[in-house]
Formats: C-alpha cells, structure tokens, sequence
C-alpha cells in the first residue's frame, strides 16, 4: 500500500456502500418507474462500492505516490463534533435558526484562520438557507423552542 489516505478512503466506501447495498435488500427493491423502499440505498451503495474500490486498488498500485496518513488536528475534530452536539442541545432551547447560526459559528472555529466577522457572516447564510429550503420551500415548521427564537 503506497497511498494510505486514498486506500483507506476507498476502503472505507466500499464498505459503507456493501453495509447499504445489503441493508437495502431487507426492503422490497421495485423497479425504476416504481422505486421501492430499498431501490435508493441499493443504487447509493453500488455507486460508493464503485468509487471506493478502483480508489483503493489504485492506492497499491506502483506508480502511485507514497504517502502516510497524518496525526489528527484534535482542536478541528472537537470543535465540529462539538458545534454539532450544541446544535442537538440548544435546538428545543433555542429554535432551529439560532441553533444552526451556532452551529455554523462554533464550528467555523475549527479553521486556523478563524475571523469571527466570517464566522458570522456563514452562520447567518446557513439560517438564511434553513429558512429558505426548509420554511419556504418545503413548507416545514419547526418549534420556536423555549426562548421563542425559531
């Protein structure tokens, strides 16, 4: 193995994608102009498998570069994973719009060139993008939570 970031990679989408091509068989699968419940999983499945094993033979391959995977940025790691938990904990709090400005603002934070004004400016277009598909376009409506922000 030369590539161990794109051998994993591809490893790891061949396996996500045998894990829903064989969970998709549990649903009845129809045909295209009837798709059943289990005919999106199966063709998602087929496509990672297809992504993901050419990119892990080819990472074994000769003339491919050699590279290590590197050491993991914990602070990156944690803040995302963190901006996504805060999200599920001020969500009944907070309502949906001032839970996903923070859940874009914190985790913005994670760039090493985090500027607040930007950070900002990405959390209010990801409210603007919730309220857009989900509010207006799809019709949702979501609990304005306990503090009455959403």
């Amino acid at each position: 193995m030369r590539d161990q970031p794109d051998f994993w990679a591809g490893l790891l989408f061949a396996c996500a994608g045998a894990a829903f091509a064989l969970g998709a068989q549990a649903y009845p699968l129809g045909r295209a102009a009837h798709m059943g419940a289990g005919y999106f999983p199966l063709l998602l499945g087929l496509c990672l498998i297809g992504l993901g094993l050419p990119l892990a033979v080819s990472a074994c391959r000769g003339g491919a570069a050699r590279r290590r995977i590197a050491r993991p940025g914990w602070r990156p790691l944690l803040l995302v994973l963190g901006s996504v938990c805060l999200f599920a904990a001020s969500l009944p709090l907070l309502g949906v719009y001032l839970s996903v400005f923070l859940l874009a603002f914190v985790g913005s934070m994670a760039d090493p060139d985090f500027d607040w004004r930007v950070a900002a400016a990405v959390g209010a277009g990801m409210t603007g993008f919730v309220w857009l598909v989900f509010v207006r376009g799809l019709g949702l409506v979501f609990p304005a939570g306990l503090l009455g922000a959403g």
